[in-house]
């Protein structure tokens, strides 16, 4: 898959994520969000919690298994520091998760993949 058709799948990926994020509850306040540190795929919030969301989109369902590693989330997690001010209020939750989308598979969201300090 060349560069463009790449760019464009993580772009529906992201549109899906997003989908699947309100209809289980989810705010979502902001997508692409890009400051030096790096970017955030989408911002959502339910209730108190606000999650920095990285999304990563597969041909197939094998391959997601290997689509989120420490080195990319080092890099959602700067970008998320950088942001938590502009999104979460004093007080709220805040933390990383991850969105694994696949055709033919619902989407799977893992919660809370990143620590501080990790």
């Amino acid at each position: 898959m060349n560069r463009a058709e790449a760019e464009r799948q993580g772009r529906r990926g992201e549109t899906l994520a997003c989908w699947w994020l309100w209809l289980t509850g989810w705010r979502v306040l902001a997508r692409r969000v890009r400051i030096g540190a790096g970017e955030v795929d989408i911002v959502a919030r339910k209730g108190r919690t606000v999650a920095f969301i990285e999304v990563k989109w597969r041909a197939s369902r094998a391959a997601l298994d290997e689509a989120i590693d420490a080195r990319r989330l080092r890099r959602v997690a700067r970008a998320a520091e950088g942001l938590a001010g502009k999104y979460a209020r004093q007080g709220e939750d805040v933390r990383i998760d991850v969105v694994l989308i696949a055709p033919g598979c619902l989407p799977r969201r893992i919660a809370n993949v990143w620590q501080p300090g990790a």
